[in-house]
């Protein structure tokens, strides 16, 4: 939430950001029981977002994903505070599409969201990516890992717990991918054992070109910058921090939840940047997908600068923007 002493230079400028907890339940997905235990979880959120509304004053609020946003859309609702909803993927679930209804404006990472969301509500801003992006480049990761500027640079990854299944088609693979170029594997944490051990049995200099990490942050964005291909998930990082730095891709959308990942994955191989891979054909179908585009560099090249085409570089501001445009027209009514 965001109040207008805020936005003026107030009391959060360099400080600390109030986190105030309330109750929320999924509803979509669950069994029956977990349904009701969740509506009485969301009635509940729905009170206490109401009590935050009216201490806090807000002149706009902010939301995106997750059923913990419900409560408090439905309380800016009933208390008249215009609501922006940020849409990271292009389709929204079942939260956002409630939250979508209530907000006053939607804003979209793309413009591929408008045939979910209307077109007076959608407003296409771009993905905010963390400032660690806008510094990084291929020199500088380069540097940071210690990989030399003529090597191939493979990046395997998933979430922060990471994506078994990626895991340990790596680890099957590993000898081969370890051929074609170096490879920057960050494991997550639920896998990381397995690959440390498996490292450890890799000669001195097959761990000089395995670079395996448990969990990367800020040196994420420098890890993207130096490859020259990644196998990711398409989550909603694949249509922002990807498209930044310019990465191609191999996508492995995640098979176990709703199509939001295959619908991101589908819009960047559509454009010419990605090409997707299936998660059951992982461990047979990837060692000949990756040496295959990393030995075609002008596929490579082409997938670089479409992937570049879609990027945004001032998603955030954008965002701002809108949420100030927001305060703005409820200050002019007031």
């Amino acid at each position: 939430m965001v109040s207008r002493e805020t936005l003026s230079g107030g009391p959060l400028d360099g400080g600390a950001i109030e986190f105030v907890p309330i109750q929320a339940g999924a509803m979509n997905g669950v069994s029956l029981v977990r349904q009701v235990r969740g509506a009485v979880r969301l009635i509940r959120g729905v009170f206490s977002a109401i009590k935050i509304v009216n201490a806090f004053k807000p002149d706009v609020v902010l939301l995106t994903g997750g059923f913990v946003g419900v409560p408090v859309s439905v309380a800016a609702w009933l208390k008249r505070v215009p609501a922006v909803v940020y849409l990271p993927d292009i389709e929204p679930g079942k939260a956002l599409q409630v939250m979508a209804r209530l907000a006053t404006k939607v804003a979209a990472t793309t413009e591929a969201s408008a045939q979910f969301i209307g077109k007076e509500k959608l407003v296409v801003t771009g993905y905010p990516v963390r400032e660690a992006f806008e510094t990084a480049s291929r020199e500088r990761g380069r540097a940071r890992f210690n990989i030399t500027q003529n090597e191939k640079v493979l990046l395997m990854f998933g979430g922060s717990k990471g994506a078994r299944s990626i895991n340990r088609a790596v680890l099957k693979d590993l000898a081969g991918l370890l051929r074609l170029g170096v490879v920057v594997h960050v494991s997550g944490s639920a896998d990381w054992a397995e690959v440390s051990a498996a490292r450890a049995q890799l000669t001195r200099e097959q761990q000089a070109r395995y670079l395996a990490f448990e969990y990367l942050h800020e040196e994420m964005a420098d890890a993207m910058a130096a490859a020259d291909l990644t196998v990711c998930r398409s989550g909603a990082v694949s249509l922002g921090e990807l498209p930044f730095v310019g990465l191609p891709a191999v996508l492995v959308p995640y098979p176990y939840a709703w199509r939001f990942q295959k619908v991101n994955a589908d819009y960047l191989v559509q454009r010419g940047a990605a090409v997707v891979l299936q998660d059951e054909k992982l461990e047979t179908e990837l060692m000949m997908t990756v040496t295959r585009l990393l030995s075609d560099a002008s596929k490579l090249a082409a997938m670089r600068q479409a992937m570049l085409a879609l990027g945004t570089r001032d998603g955030a501001a954008n965002i701002a923007s809108v949420l100030l445009q927001q305060v703005k027209q409820k200050v002019s009514k007031t």
